[in-house]
């Protein structure tokens, strides 16, 4: 028997997917909050095996009310109730730990198999969240090659006004040292870290020493 805790702020919702959900032979309604600190509390309570979590409430909304229960009892899964306007919302739960979201109006018998799917440990995303989700996150940070950790220090300052777009003896000045010792250091960057020329200099300090 799968135990099961319906979270949603309107009662007529909460009353509808109970009487759907307890005609199943494996589906147990054992508790209904209407905002998330009560879901929170009630999942500490009575340990559900899924939480279906609506995501506008007031009080504690469904991000929150997934992160803390994530937190405290991180075996219980989460499954988000959502319109078609929750996408960044539901994007949000998401990343908080909720396993997959489903449409208030997914026929009672597809919203039973995803309760079982999430249950025995699948991921549930309804039709176009993945490609939504993806629009909202953000780019990945580069991660640095391993020739900048060979750069002095200086030549690291040197690289980094290469980036503000310094002449040579706009760093010789700001670095107290010779324009011929700047032509030195700046050499010796490009060759280590392979680079063509101060413009991709400028391009690689702009991306990874900011």
């Amino acid at each position: 028997m799968i135990r099961l805790l319906i979270v949603d702020d309107q009662s007529i919702v909460r009353e509808g997917l109970k009487s759907l959900l307890q005609a199943q032979p494996d589906l147990e309604v054992v508790g209904m909050a209407e905002q998330g600190q009560i879901a929170l509390e009630q999942a500490i309570a009575l340990r559900p095996d899924v939480v279906l979590m609506d995501i506008r409430m007031p009080i504690m909304d469904g991000v929150a009310a997934t992160e803390a229960i994530q937190s405290q009892a991180p075996a219980i899964k989460i499954l988000v109730l959502t319109t078609f306007d929750d996408d960044e919302s539901v994007s949000r739960a998401i990343r908080a730990g909720a396993k997959g979201y489903l449409l208030k109006d997914t026929p009672s018998d597809e919203l039973a198999e995803a309760i079982r799917a999430v249950q025995r440990g699948y991921s549930h995303l309804g039709p176009g969240l993945l490609d939504k989700m993806m629009a909202h996150a953000e780019p990945p940070t580069p991660k640095p090659p391993p020739e900048l950790a060979q750069l002095t220090p200086r030549e690291l300052e040197v690289l980094a006004l290469l980036g503000e777009g310094y002449s040579n003896r706009e760093i010789a000045k700001a670095l107290y040292i010779s324009e011929r010792t700047v032509k030195n250091h700046v050499t010796h960057v490009l060759g280590r870290l392979q680079l063509r020329d101060r413009t991709q200099a400028a391009l690689f300090a702009a991306q990874f020493l900011r």
